[in-house]
């Protein structure tokens, strides 16, 4: 059963908002991925660190997987160690998955290309952090779902077992990924996700 997901904004959360989604509750075992599209096409906002503590980074991801591991619907994402968000996946236990409506494109754009090093890319691009109701990281309202994960396992990529030998070309500086599994514990999204 679904029910509506709602929060409370300030007046200022709410002028900032561009496009505030409507979200119901989904049950992980009923959320529907496209799973080629939302990686490949629509990316994803991961984001890892501390709302309350307004200590996160974000990051914008194009590689990873949605499944069920160990009787668990998961999520694996992956991040380079070069990364700024690499230090707040070490750090945090959970982390968010946002996906957006396509007129949100440019600003997934800019946080994949930009570094939190650099500047507070939340800010940059407009986007609107909201507390998750699980997980410390933050969600956003303009996103179409918020997958909540609490982190459950990470391994590093070994490339000497690496099967396809062309696979060490997206490493030309050997910054292999890391890999981390999160378990879902909690989905709100528009109803076409359920």
């Amino acid at each position: 059963m679904m029910a509506h997901y709602t929060r409370h904004l300030s007046k200022s959360q709410a002028t900032c908002s561009m496009h505030v989604m409507n979200r119901v509750d989904i049950l992980p075992a009923n959320l529907i991925v496209p799973v080629a599209r939302v990686w490949d096409r629509q990316w994803l906002l991961l984001a890892a660190g501390s709302l309350e503590k307004r200590d996160y980074n974000v990051m914008t991801v194009g590689w990873g997987s949605f499944g069920v591991m160990w009787g668990k619907p998961f999520v694996m994402v992956v991040v380079r160690p070069t990364r700024h968000t690499w230090q707040f996946m070490e750090k945090s236990t959970d982390f968010t998955l946002c996906a957006f409506p396509e007129e949100h494109r440019a600003k997934l754009s800019y946080c994949g290309s930009r570094s939190g090093r650099d500047g507070d890319k939340v800010k940059a691009t407009g986007l609107t952090p909201v507390p998750s109701r699980v997980v410390s990281a933050p969600g956003f309202d303009e996103a179409e779902l918020v997958v909540e994960c609490r982190k459950m396992y990470f391994d590093d990529l070994d490339p000497s077992r690496f099967l396809d030998p062309s696979l060490e070309s997206n490493y030309p500086n050997k910054d292999y990924h890391r890999m981390y599994f999160g378990e879902i514990v909690d989905v709100s999204g528009s109803p076409a996700w359920a």
